[in-house]
C-alpha cells in the first residue's frame, strides 16, 4: 500500500528512543524526510545512524528541551529550514512521574504537564505556521490511554493525557477546514524504558517485587503481552498518510483491550 509519504517532512519529538525512534525508522522506509528532536545529542546522533544504515535517507537532527517554548520554535524551525518546510508532525516527548497522590511533589506534577502536555501544545503552536505554509498536513499526538482510562497510580499522566486530548479535538476543529489534521493515538503499555519505570513506582507504591508487579500489568492486557514500538509506529505513520485524509479529531486507542481495574486485583 502506498501512503503517499515520499518526500515529506516529518518532524518527531522524542525521536531518539522509543516509540519516536520506531517512528521515524517507519517513515523513513516509506521515503519521507524525517527530522529527529530529543534533550540529548549522543542520542540523536546513534539515533540517526541507525535509521541511515536501514534506510536511504539520514534524518537531520536537533536537540532542544520541548519544557522550553524557545527550544521548541527554534527546532521546529530549524527542520523547516532544513527540508525547506515541514508537513507532519508527530508529538512523541513525554514523561509523566507514576506514583500515588500523597507521595508526587510538586515537581513531578510540573514535569508531567510541563513536558507531556505543554510540550505538545508548544510543538503544535510552533508548527502551525509551517504547515499553513504548504496549504495542510498533518499533526499526531502520541498521547496514551490513561487519558480515557485513567488510574490512581499515574495521576499525572492520567491528568496531562486528558489534557492532551481535548487540545487534540479542539485543533482538529480549528485547523482542519485548512487542511490541518489532528489526531491522536493512545498507545497503553509499551515495551520501553518508560514502562519498566511505570513497573517499578508501581511496585514501590504497591510494596510488590518488580516481577510480580509487571505480571499484574500483563495480566490486565486480554492480549497477554505489552505493545511494541513499533507496532504504535505502524499506527501513526498511517495516520500521518495520505491515506488517512479524512481522519480528523480521532483517538484511537492501542491498548489490547487493557483493563487496568485487573492492576489491583
Amino acid at each position: 500500500m502506498d501512503l503517499g509519504l515520499t518526500g515529506r517532512v516529518v518532524f518527531i519529538t522524542g525521536g531518539s528512543k522509543g516509540i519516536g525512534f520506531a517512528c521515524a525508522q517507519e517513515f523513513a522506509r516509506e521515503g519521507a524526510r524525517v527530522a529527529l528532536c530529543a534533550r540529548g545529542a549522543p542520542g540523536l546522533e546513534a539515533a540517526a545512524e541507525s535509521i541511515a544504515a536501514s534506510a536511504d535517507h539520514t534524518p537531520f537532527t536537533v536537540s532542544g528541551d520541548m519544557m522550553r517554548w524557545d527550544d521548541a520554535k527554534r527546532c521546529v524551525d530549524a527542520a523547516a529550514a532544513h527540508y525547506g518546510g515541514l508537513d507532519i508532525l508527530v508529538n512523541c516527548a513525554g514523561a509523566s512521574p507514576g506514583g500515588l497522590l500523597e507521595d508526587l511533589t510538586e515537581e513531578d506534577w510540573q514535569l508531567s504537564l510541563g513536558l507531556k502536555f505543554m510540550g505538545y501544545v508548544r510543538c503544535c503552536k510552533a508548527a502551525m505556521p509551517h504547515l499553513r505554509r504548504r496549504g495542510g498536513g498533518r499533526i499526531v499526538n502520541v498521547i496514551g490511554n490513561d487519558g480515557v482510562k485513567p488510574a490512581y497510580w499515574e495521576l499525572t499522566a492520567s491528568a496531562a493525557n486528558a489534557a492532551g486530548l481535548a487540545v487534540t479535538a479542539a485543533l482538529a476543529e480549528q485547523y482542519g477546514r485548512e487542511g490541518i489534521l489532528v489526531n491522536a493515538v493512545n498507545p497503553g503499555p509499551v515495551d520501553t524504558g518508560r514502562w519498566d519505570g511505570l513497573v517499578r513506582a508501581y511496585a514501590r507504591d504497591k510494596k510488590l517485587p518488580l516481577d510480580a508487579a509487571a505480571a499484574q500489568g500483563i495480566r490486565s492486557i486480554p492480549l497477554g503481552r505489552i505493545c511494541t514500538p513499533e507496532e504504535v509506529a505502524a499506527v501513526v505513520v498511517f495516520v500521518a498518510s495520505a491515506r488517512a485524509g479524512f481522519m480528523n479529531g480521532a483517538s484511537i486507542t492501542l491498548d489490547g483491550a487493557q483493563r487496568k481495574a485487573i492492576m489491583d486485583l
